[in-house]
């Protein structure tokens, strides 16, 4: 009986993980992820501010001042966390081509449960866990894969992406600060709270929309995450209320 190619065993192992880390998925999560937190503080601020003072120009400038730290804060966390990740997942790297140097017996029957627990077994299995340990960069690939659940993170394009983050928060800083660049305290604020809501809700629909889920579900979700945040600062503006004279 022809035995099976080793590329028929092998194929699985090599391909079947690790989606790029780019496209419309990754940059839709950084768009929301600047935009929801620019918008969530800055309106969590200027309720606060507003609640402690009825001067419009001091809810702008405390408004703006926030609006700028705040864009330049999340495009630098989005640049150093993907290097963090990136750092991580070289010393996991580095810490099992060692393991695999120094205790191959050990690498093997980890190998070996990896695939019994996905249901391998007998002549089938032995085949399999020879076939990746005699290739270190298959055999360390599944490792980082299966064992550790650990993908590549990729650096190119990182800039962009911190730009990307940082704009997104900053265009979301502005909305809450609209309503007060032309309206007076108190109306300003009535039509920042509905203004901020239908956004945020917004957001999480086209979010589900474009990945995954439940619309109605992914909307609902992030108007209720925010809010909340949002209204913890008008309640810090109220306990702290100083005369606005």
């Amino acid at each position: 009986m022809a035995q099976p190619e080793p590329d028929a065993i092998r194929t699985p192992v090599l391909h079947d993980h690790d989606q790029p880390q780019t496209g419309i998925g990754r940059r839709l999560r950084d768009i929301i992820l600047g935009g929801q937190d620019g918008l969530v503080n800055v309106l969590g601020l200027v309720l606060g501010v507003a609640a402690a003072t009825q001067k419009t120009q001091v809810i702008i400038v405390a408004g703006l001042a926030a609006t700028f730290s705040e864009s330049i804060a999340m495009g630098g966390v989005a640049y150093t966390s993907a290097l963090a990740e990136r750092d991580y997942y070289l010393s996991e790297l580095n810490r099992e081509k060692d393991e695999i140097e120094e205790v191959p017996d050990v690498e093997t029957e980890e190998v070996r449960e990896i695939f019994r627990d996905k249901g391998l077994k007998g002549e089938t299995l032995e085949r399999v866990v020879k076939d990746i340990t005699s290739d270190k960069q298959v055999w360390l690939e599944v490792m980082m894969r299966d064992e550790l659940h650990l993908s590549p993170v990729s650096t190119a394009g990182l800039t962009g992406r911190a730009v990307l983050t940082g704009v997104s928060t900053l265009i979301g800083s502005l909305i809450p600060l609209v309503p007060f660049l032309i309206l007076p305290v108190v109306p300003a604020t009535i039509v920042a709270i509905p203004l901020c809501a239908a956004v945020l809700f917004g957001v999480g629909a086209y979010k589900a929309l474009t990945l995954v889920g439940d619309w109605r579900m992914s909307g609902l979700q992030m108007l209720i995450i925010g809010m909340a945040s949002a209204f913890a600062g008008y309640l810090i503006g109220r306990l702290l209320h100083v005369s606005g004279a």
